[in-house]
């Protein structure tokens, strides 16, 4: 699975040291927020879908044991 940072600016405080990369099976991707406020976590461009993700909160991100299939 790939990911990539929407919109890695850069503040006062705070950077995205890695912005696009690739998890593989079996191995993880750990981040953490430093937003005080509105930040949120979304996939494949949905962005309704979201979870908040606001500073102090960590998200450990792995590919599941199962595939989805896009039918159309």
């Amino acid at each position: 699975m790939y990911f990539s940072v929407r919109e890695p600016f850069p503040g006062r405080t705070t950077k995205a040291d890695i912005v696009f990369g690739r998890i593989k099976k079996g191995s993880q991707l750990k981040i953490s927020s430093q937003m005080p406020e509105n930040g949120v976590i979304f996939s494949d461009g949905i962005e309704s879908d979201y979870l908040k993700f606001n500073s102090g909160i960590e998200a450990t991100i792995t590919l599941a044991e199962k595939k989805g299939h896009l039918v159309i």
